[in-house]
C-alpha cells in the first residue's frame, strides 16, 4: 500500500502543471464583461478636484470585434452629436457641422479622464496580446501588450476575478511601464439576459490629479444590428435605433 502511494505521489509531481490560457481567458473576461454585440445606456460623470460635476448621458451600440456607435442625449447642448468607431478609426458628428470630424483615441469628446478610446471600447482581445498571466490569490492578473501602435495603451494590466471572470481594476501604462490612468471596476449587477457585470467604473489618473470620471451602466443587452448603421452616413439617423 506504501508502494502504491509512493507511486502515486512521484507521478504526481512528475506531471505537467498547465498554465493558465492567457488569451482564452482574456476572451472570457471580454464576453462576461460585453456581449459580443449590444445597447446599452450609460452616464459618464466628470468630477473636478473642487467637487464640480459635468454629466452626459450616452446610447451606445456595438457590433463584433471594430465597430461601435454612440448617441448622446444629454446634456441639451450635446444632444444629438454621435460618434463612430470602426477599428482604429474614429469620427464625431455633430448636427451643426453636418459633416463627420475625425478625431484619435487619446482625445475625449466628453473631457475628463475618460478618452474616447475608454468610451468607445472595443473587446480587449482584440486590440492586445497577453503576455503574461499570474495568479493572485482570489484573482487572475493579466499582463498585456498592444498588438499595433495605434492603441491609446501600449500596455494594460488587468485583476480579474477567478470565480466571475470580471476585471476589478486595470492600470494603463505606456510602453516604459509608466502609469496613464487606472480603471476600478464596482458594482457587479444582473443586467438580465445572462449578463452579469459592473455597473459603475471609476477612473483616476496621475497626469490629472484631483480629476475622477465615472461611467454608469443603467442598462445593457444583447443587440443584432446591420453593418449599415456602423457608418459616416448613418451617423445622424442613431437616434432611430433606440
Amino acid at each position: 500500500m506504501l508502494k502504491t502511494l509512493s507511486f502515486i505521489f512521484i507521478l504526481m509531481l512528475t506531471l505537467p502543471v498547465y498554465a493558465v490560457d492567457g488569451t482564452q481567458l482574456l476572451k472570457e473576461v471580454d464576453r462576461n464583461l460585453n456581449p459580443a454585440s449590444y445597447e446599452s445606456y450609460r452616464k459618464l460623470i466628470n468630477i473636478e478636484p473642487d467637487g464640480s460635476k459635468k454629466e452626459y448621458t450616452l446610447f451606445t451600440i456595438k457590433k463584433g470585434l471594430d465597430k461601435v456607435a454612440s448617441l448622446f442625449l444629454t446634456p441639451a447642448s450635446e444632444k444629438g452629436r454621435s460618434t463612430l468607431r470602426l477599428a482604429d478609426n474614429m469620427w464625431l458628428y455633430i448636427p451643426n457641422v453636418g459633416k463627420p470630424i475625425r478625431i484619435t483615441s487619446l482625445q475625449s469628446v466628453v473631457g475628463g479622464v475618460f478618452n474616447n478610446a475608454d468610451i468607445l471600447q472595443l473587446d480587449y482581445a482584440a486590440e492586445y496580446d497577453v503576455e503574461k498571466v499570474e495568479e493572485q490569490g482570489g484573482e487572475y492578473l493579466l499582463y498585456l501588450k498592444a498588438k499595433t501602435k495605434t492603441v491609446a495603451y501600449d500596455r494594460i494590466k488587468i485583476w480579474a476575478d477567478k470565480k466571475k471572470k470580471l476585471p476589478t481594476k486595470i492600470e494603463c501604462l505606456t510602453a516604459a511601464n509608466m502609469l496613464i490612468k487606472t480603471l476600478y471596476f464596482k458594482d457587479v449587477r444582473d443586467f438580465g439576459g445572462g449578463i452579469v457585470r459592473p455597473a459603475v467604473i471609476e477612473t483616476d489618473s496621475p497626469l490629472y490629479k484631483g480629476y475622477r470620471s465615472v461611467m454608469i451602466f443603467a442598462k445593457l443587452k444583447a443587440g443584432d444590428f446591420k453593418d449599415e448603421v456602423f457608418t459616416l452616413t448613418f451617423m445622424p439617423n442613431i437616434e432611430s435605433l433606440r
